[in-house]
């Protein structure tokens, strides 16, 4: 008997659960397709937006390994301009090499203002690579080395000096250098002597800071063999000055007798 109960009681269980699952499907099965399709629409969004993001960065590196061969083969007009299109309309990290190799195409023919440009539309890229933006802001400082004040350079420079940036040295190495050309010597000296001192400091920096070091101390040396000797004083004069003669005196007229 109590086997008979307990199997009724499951039976009522059971239809209780589906009449249940019923409802609710009748009240929300719309929103659960719904749902169910979005995920379904989103990774299948996902799967083509990455298949084609991959597709366009393949097609990025064929044509920027090809401006490398023209620019390889001397070609460099050319090669300026595939660069260009690249940086217009390339995918993925080719975009930020191609403004790179193209800053540099145009600083090498002397464009300076369109060069800084390049340079510096690529460092105000959020989305660039943080690396390449940083080294866009190198090439953009390096480009107004000797127009710009000491100031203009500093705010250039000192947030690429902080020990976690990978440009770290060239930046201390062209804020020395300004220093230098803005007549500082001491700033030049305080930036410029740990470069030859660091063991970690690339060989080129700390031979080019001994350099301009070696340029401050002559430029110090030559200062001071010019400097106009103090004037000598005047010599005293040791023997007493010579005694003035005394008139002689005058005889008075002889009397008449």
């Amino acid at each position: 008997m109590a086997q008979q109960d307990d199997g009724l009681l499951r039976e009522v269980e059971e239809e209780l659960r589906r009449e249940r699952l019923e409802k609710i499907w009748k009240e929300y099965g719309t929103y659960v397709l719904a749902a169910a399709a979005a995920v379904v629409f989103g990774v299948l969004g996902f799967k083509y937006w990455e298949s084609h993001r991959l597709a366009a960065a393949q097609e990025s590196g064929a044509r920027y390994e090809d401006a490398l061969i023209l620019l390889n083969d001397k070609k460099d007009g050319s090669a300026e301009k595939e660069f260009e299109k690249i940086a217009g309309d390339g995918a993925g990290g080719y975009r930020s090499l191609a403004q790179l190799q193209l800053g540099g195409a145009l600083a090498k023919q002397g464009k300076k203002a369109e060069a800084l440009s390049t340079y510096e539309a690529l460092a105000n890229d959020a989305g660039a690579d943080p690396m390449l933006r940083e080294f866009a802001k190198i090439q953009a400082a390096g480009l107004r080395l000797g127009e710009a004040d000491f100031t203009e350079m500093e705010n250039r420079l000192t947030p690429l000096m902080a020990e976690n940036s990978a440009w770290r040295y060239s930046a201390r190495e062209l804020l020395g250098l300004a220093a230098y050309k803005a007549g500082k010597t001491t700033e030049a000296r305080t930036l410029l002597t740990p470069l030859f001192i660091d063991q970690s400091t690339p060989q080129s920096i700390s031979e080019r800071a001994q350099i301009v070091m070696a340029e401050i101390a002559a430029g110090e040396i030559a200062k001071k063999a010019d400097a106009p000797a103090p004037a000598a004083a005047p010599a005293k004069s040791e023997s007493p000055p010579a005694a003035t003669t005394p008139p002689a005196p005058t005889m008075p007229p002889a009397k008449k007798d």
